[in-house]
């Protein structure tokens, strides 16, 4: 679906963010990206959409590379971004007014606009809120509003910026959540984190150090092998306790049984 080939890139020439970065992301998968500050991941996000374009190497959806011009939109339209702070994606007043305008800018026929609107509210169950303006809404409610706005745009890929960093540990929660509610309806998840206790809820593990990926593989393996003290990443707070009491098994099913309770 989604792939980098030796993707190179730079802000600034001789100080390269990215350095041969190569993988890919299969439909339906569930990815987390860590890595340290400074470790390239926000570029990464913005090269998967097309909002950089790599200095070398390529990055190509279903086989069409994003550096060409032609096929920019419909990669957009293919893969949602949310960005961190949420109000750096609002631009209008209302909530449903932010759908409705992401909706315009692609085309949607008129006719569509509105079960779309209603449809994406519901898949973040915000339906109550439509009229709402931005500062009326709490941290982790603005996050679900974002969402909203992307999905309404039915991507296939949808890739979450560090979306949790700026909310509580209930709306951290509830973004997490969705994020698996969504990856669960058949979207592919990637999301760029630096909370490794939101890692075990994905199926696969990117880890980036430098630009450059150095660690591939599930969630179980990279917290029994990878040390994170090294990429300046804290073991998850289960992983902690499962040591300290010498407890074996898959880290992503107690994830799940755990998630499960909750919800």
């Amino acid at each position: 679906m989604l792939e980098f080939d030796a993707v190179h890139f730079h802000y600034r020439k001789g100080r390269e963010v990215l350095r041969g970065a190569t993988f890919s992301v299969q439909a339906g998968e569930f990815v987390s990206i860590v890595g340290g500050n400074g470790s390239g991941k926000s570029t990464l996000a913005k090269l998967m959409n097309g909002l950089l374009i790599p200095r070398e190497g390529s990055v190509r959806l279903d086989g069409e590379p994003t550096s060409d011009p032609h096929h920019l939109q419909s990669v957009r339209r293919a893969v949602g971004l949310i960005f961190q702070n949420p109000d750096d994606q609002f631009i209008t007043t209302g909530v449903s007014d932010e759908i409705v305008f992401g909706l315009e800018n692609i085309r949607v026929p008129a006719a569509e606009i509105g079960e779309r609107v209603v449809r994406a509210l519901r898949a973040v169950r915000m339906e109550r809120y439509a009229d709402s303006a931005p500062h009326e809404l709490s941290g982790g409610q603005k996050q679900r509003a974002a969402i909203a706005a992307v999905l309404a745009m039915r991507p296939r890929l949808i890739v979450f910026d560090e979306a949790t960093s700026m909310l509580d540990p209930q709306g951290r929660a509830d973004v997490l959540q969705l994020m698996k509610e969504l990856h669960r309806q058949g979207l592919t998840v990637v999301q760029i984190t630096h909370y490794m206790d939101e890692v075990p809820a994905s199926d696969r593990v990117l880890l980036l150090d430098r630009g450059a990926i150095a660690f591939d593989g599930t969630p179980d393996d990279f917290f029994a092998s990878a040390d994170l003290e090294s990429y300046a990443l804290e073991k998850p707070f289960a992983v902690r306790v499962r040591e300290a009491l010498g407890l074996t098994g898959s880290l992503s099913d107690d994830w799940k049984e755990r998630a499960a309770s909750q919800w």
